[in-house]
């Protein structure tokens, strides 16, 4: 499966409103795997950004008024694009940018184009309730390198989110059976391992364990406003 991790950085915070796009940052994994194949643009807004937007990702206007302009690089980052899996850290805002961005050009919206969107931070909202969920927190959380991070960034944003989202969902595969990991006989041909003389021990949980897991289920419960699917069947 081909995935996108993608980010950008605006003028603002509204595209309904005039806001741009000033960068674009996209990496792309192939079968959970970091292929290095990645997309970077500075964007021509052709208008400034607002100051409180200037303090969070630092790339001033004038740095931005010689780059291209999005028409420019709509049909390479949409061929990029096509019929991938983006993933996004609160997708409503960077989708809202891009399909206004194609809009102006009279484009069809992005959906057309991908296969579909996943959104990290309600992943990250659904496992961890109640806790800060932006993209520094689970950098945190999960032990990945955000030293570098002084300012926001698409493309370093997009690289420690995909390292994020990896992490979050490293669990997928655990059960999956690699076949190339088997021995294999003087031809080469793969055997066959009886697992019959396996024995799995049972390791159950202790007290504490068991209490914070409750704890867990708690704080889950609330966050679905008592709806969820244990406490019904209890």
């Amino acid at each position: 499966m081909r995935q996108i991790v993608l980010d950008t950085e605006t003028t603002g915070l509204s595209a309904d409103s005039g806001d741009r796009i000033i960068e674009i940052g996209c990496v792309e994994l192939l079968n959970r795997k970091l292929t290095g194949n990645n997309l970077h643009y500075y964007v021509n807004p052709e208008r400034d950004s607002h100051e409180d937007a200037l303090k969070v990702h630092g790339i001033s206007n004038e740095f931005l008024r010689d780059k291209p302009k999005f028409a420019a690089i709509a049909d390479e980052l949409l061929d990029y694009l096509r019929d991938a899996e983006l993933i996004i850290h609160n997708a409503p805002f960077d989708m809202s940018f891009l399909n206004k961005e194609l809009e102006r050009l009279g484009r069809p919206p992005l959906n057309t184009v991908i296969a579909c969107v996943t959104d990290s931070l309600v992943m990250a909202k659904e496992m961890f309730p109640g806790k800060r969920n932006g993209l520094d927190a689970l950098c945190d959380r999960l032990g990945v390198d955000n030293s570098g991070r002084t300012l926001h960034g698409a493309l370093l944003d997009a690289e420690l989110l995909a390292d994020v989202y990896i992490n979050m969902t490293r669990g997928q595969d655990a059960l999956i059976i690699d076949l190339d990991a088997g021995p294999v006989d003087a031809v080469g041909d793969q055997q066959q391992v009886d697992l019959s003389r396996i024995e799995l021990p049972v390791l159950r949980a202790n007290d504490l364990e068991l209490s914070s897991h409750e704890s867990v289920l708690i704080d889950i419960d609330k966050a679905c406003k008592g709806k969820t699917l244990w406490r019904q069947l209890a």
